[in-house]
């Protein structure tokens, strides 16, 4: 068996030349990120970033909220990164949920009762899935589509937050039904002068067209 190499001075390390940029990049992201179990948000970093996937990394920091916990709680920015990693496959397997869960150091709770909510089985829709997240945030079914609205909007950050038509309706239906307590006439009249105004802004809806909405509709 031939002997180790012995190290008689620094040159001797070669360091990789793109080294440097990595690690610079995964501490902006953990900055951004505010991991709660860094080692374990590391691991799925390193990961997603050496398979080429979207990073388990937050667009800006959140400021934290204000609570007893010391377990990590879902916020908008931690449903957006799952929204970025699971929406371009459509329907996910619920295997795959929980691992991109886990990674985030969210607890099992909240996702055991989106998944009861949604009656799934083992592969799910991530669109009914995001919604249903956007109930964790919000409570009420306003604050839910405008959590929905913000996280699939293209436009930047502040800005209108429009998403189309179709989409909007799509999980306004959704978490309608699953709410149970707003009349079909109702609904249908609401999304009626949605599309009115849609149509008007090139079949898009706008943020703060739908909360000026009668309050009894959400």
């Amino acid at each position: 068996m031939p002997l180790p190499e012995t190290m008689f001075c620094a040159q001797q390390i070669k360091i990789p030349p793109e080294l440097p940029d990595i690690l610079k990049q995964f501490t902006k992201a953990a900055i951004r990120t505010q991991p709660h179990d860094v080692l374990q948000w590391a691991a799925a970093y390193f990961s997603a970033l050496s398979k080429g996937e979207p990073l388990p990394v937050k667009e800006r920091i959140e400021m934290p909220l204000t609570t007893d916990k010391t377990d990590a709680v879902l916020t908008p920015g931690l449903l957006k990164i799952l929204h970025k990693q699971l929406s371009p496959k459509g329907v996910v397997n619920v295997a795959e949920l929980r691992e991109k869960w886990k990674h985030l150091s969210l607890p099992e709770e909240p996702l055991k009762a989106i998944l009861q909510l949604g009656n799934f089985s083992e592969e799910v829709e991530w669109i009914k899935i995001l919604a249903l997240g956007c109930t964790v945030l919000g409570g009420s079914l306003l604050s839910s589509m405008k959590h929905a609205c913000e996280i699939l909007t293209m436009d930047p950050e502040g800005g209108a937050a429009r998403v189309p038509f179709e989409t909007f309706s799509f999980l306004y239906l959704y978490l309608a039904s699953i709410d149970g307590e707003i009349a079909e006439e109702e609904t249908a009249s609401f999304l009626s002068g949605i599309k009115e105004q849609a149509d008007q802004q090139a079949g898009m809806v706008l943020l703060r067209n739908f909360l000026s909405q009668p309050s009894t509709l959400f």
